[in-house]
């Protein structure tokens, strides 16, 4: 028998995209959408970043917020899932830019991407880090929570998960798996706790319609401000795109990575929703919650420590801690194989370091990169006096939302294009493509352009009280590295960039792409 006919049908199917199976092939289904699951992760987003929505709509935010962005969301994860049903690999959103458009969509979405799965590595790390400083002073390490504190703890975390990602792939499977089922089970502990224990609930009237104005611009009030709290359920809302990323490690890959990303964003809807409503309504006052004399800039942390005893509060957190470590953990994971995939196709300086793989199948200088990089990031919020820590973490969230999103949104416009010229995988959306594509772009443009705004009335320079601690650097940090990225493509990169890079030769007669 010949060698394709040896093949599995993934890896025929990945040979015939041009690449032959170097990574172990060793996750299920379960696994596939347990990484998305964790990256995601609801008790990471939904309840680091809940100070950006409750100061921006207030419990509004929470309690419409949510659920339209879901909606939105579930959008772009569907329009998403039929191109990663088309093409599984590793390189995901890249790969499929440039089948569709060509050498530059291709460069830009690969950096994008990479860009947002730094900037998304840091944020959930540094929500991680601020968490689990708090546990380590209540179990009696008295390390303190100033900003020194929380940023060596996080690079402790970055050491951490990229020191646990090099030990193999089966580590990685078994640790996502979980990770999913310790979310699912710490969300039901949060709602029972708070529904039971908090010594005083809202009314619902309350959570439903109780608002905050904070937009400060002249126009818009508190609808705009909801608009601007909206980042806090968009932030949670990325890292899906790890389903397609593990595409080259995951069995029947064609189906189960589509599934991971739609499985991922419906569960993470629902659970993530009850998880929010449960610490709305514990809400002990709204004033004191957004007060960051009172709440050190972290509203959950107030709102647990001042609704439950100490025994209680303590194990919502250490619960909310070792969630956010486990989503840390896997977006080290989902990055890598993205930076492995992009280098291997020669676009990131030094490819052929980033693209090497350890004698265990995993790419270990490609982990190395992420986790070097997601540090980088954040050191201005320890050696800045002007960026403390929530202004660290408010940034690094906006430019992890906007440079994965624009990255999510350049392969749909392109799949858009080519209409019925695009070949489907076995997953697909059929005639609706179209509309749900269309509103998919939509959001995408709108929210890329919100969330360069300030969340802070005094981020505004026209407003009085106006301070750089407010101000929201995702705008200069996007604007400096994809400026940077378009110079280097004009100049240089589109002089030898030429795309995907076939390492396995063409079969003399190429089935046609599965579902042509």
């Amino acid at each position: 028998m010949t060698e394709i006919q040896h093949q599995s049908d993934d890896e025929r199917r990945l040979a015939e995209l041009g690449y032959k199976q170097d990574l172990a092939r060793s996750w299920s289904g379960f696994s596939n959408f347990a990484i998305s699951f964790t990256v995601v992760s609801i008790l990471t987003g939904g309840l680091a970043s809940y100070g950006i929505g409750l100061a921006n709509g207030g419990p509004i935010t929470m309690a419409w917020g949510w659920p339209l962005v879901s909606v939105m969301v579930l959008f772009v994860g569907l329009a998403m899932a039929e191109l990663a049903s088309a093409y599984p690999t590793s390189g995901g959103l890249y790969w499929w830019a440039s089948e569709l458009g060509g050498p530059i969509w291709g460069w830009f979405t690969g950096w994008f991407n990479l860009i947002g799965q730094i900037a998304v590595t840091a944020a959930i790390d540094y929500g991680a880090a601020i968490f689990t400083t708090v546990v380590l002073n209540v179990i009696g390490l008295d390390i303190g929570t100033d900003r020194t504190a929380i940023f060596l703890v996080f690079a402790a975390i970055l050491v951490l998960h990229a020191v646990l990602n090099a030990i193999g792939p089966h580590l990685s499977a078994v640790i996502n798996n979980v990770s999913a089922w310790w979310h699912v089970g710490g969300v039901a502990v949060f709602v029972l706790v708070l529904g039971i224990g908090a010594q005083h609930h809202q009314s619902v009237g309350f959570v439903f319609t109780k608002t905050v104005d904070n937009s400060a611009v002249g126009f818009g009030g508190v609808a705009f401000s909801f608009l601007l709290g909206l980042l806090h359920a968009q932030y949670t809302f990325t890292g899906y795109d790890a389903s397609a990323h593990m595409s080259e490690e995951t069995h029947d890959a064609s189906r189960t990575a589509a599934k991971g990303i739609i499985n991922t964003i419906v569960v993470s809807a629902i659970a993530g929703y009850l998880l929010i409503m449960a610490v709305t309504f514990a809400i002990p006052n709204l004033d004191d919650s957004l007060d960051p004399t009172k709440n050190s800039g972290y509203p959950v942390i107030y709102i647990l420590q001042n609704s439950l005893n100490s025994f209680w509060s303590g194990l919502l957190l250490i619960i909310a801690a070792a969630a956010q470590l486990f989503c840390g953990y896997a977006s080290v994971t989902s990055a890598s194989r993205m930076l492995y995939a992009f280098a291997r196709d020669g676009a990131v300086p030094g490819s052929a370091l980033w693209s090497k793989l350890s004698a265990r199948r995993v790419p270990v200088n490609a982990v190395l990169f992420i986790s070097v990089f997601a540090f980088i990031l954040l050191i201005p919020s320890m050696l800045v006096p002007a960026v403390n820590a929530p202004t660290a973490y408010a940034a690094a969230t906006s430019v992890a939302t906007i440079g994965l999103y624009i990255a999510y949104g350049i392969p749909i416009l392109l799949r858009q294009l080519h209409g019925s010229r695009f070949h489907t995988g076995p997953w697909q959306l059929g005639r609706w493509y179209r509309p749900i594509g269309v509103i998919a772009i939509i959001w995408i443009v709108f929210i890329s352009l919100l969330f360069i705004l300030p969340t802070d009335d005094h981020g505004y320079p026209w407003v009085d009280g106006f301070t750089w601690n407010a101000v929201n650097y995702a705008p200069i940090t996007l604007v400096g590295v994809v400026g940077a990225i378009a110079v280097w493509w004009f100049v240089s990169a589109r002089k030898w960039f030429t795309g995907p890079k076939r390492n396995v030769p063409e079969p003399p007669e190429a089935e046609a792409p599965v579902g042509a």
